[in-house]
């Protein structure tokens, strides 16, 4: 990946993310950050809205329920202001089933061995992701 692709956000508090994490948690910033619970989530819709807000198109990777009702919300609240004739940008939503799912039998996860492989590797890094048996990654489907 490139760092167009990804990018690490700062926390500093900015008039445009103070007003966005207001609207969504009903709280300042400065205050809401000093609660760990979502708070990442909560930190990657800010910075999403802020940049579509700007007019750019953005991807979000969500796996956390309340954090994908909220993004859901924004990226709705998005398409009314595009309607109406604003200039925003956008916001795509995926969780990480989802690229999981698409990129199942392309080179990046040619097998179910290698989507296994990873799939373990992601839940040491996502304590959101359900156990493999839970998913449907391994379906026929998908393959």
């Amino acid at each position: 990946m490139t760092p167009r692709w990804i990018e690490v956000l700062s926390d500093e508090v900015t008039p445009e993310l103070d007003r966005v994490i207001y609207r969504v948690s009903r709280q300042p910033m400065h205050e809401r950050v000093r609660h760990a619970k979502d708070l990442g989530e909560l930190m990657v819709i800010a910075h999403a809205v802020v940049a579509a807000e700007a007019g750019v198109a953005v991807i979000v990777l969500i796996d956390d329920g309340p954090g994908s009702q909220i993004a859901s919300a924004e990226l709705m609240r998005l398409r009314r202001l595009r309607a109406q004739g604003y200039p925003v940008g956008a916001i795509a939503l995926f969780s990480t089933l989802t690229v999981l799912k698409r990129a199942a039998g392309s080179p990046h996860i040619p097998d179910r061995n290698a989507m296994r492989d990873i799939y373990e590797r992601l839940r040491t890094l996502d304590d959101g992701l359900p156990p493999l048996v839970k998913t449907d990654l391994l379906a026929p489907a998908h393959w």
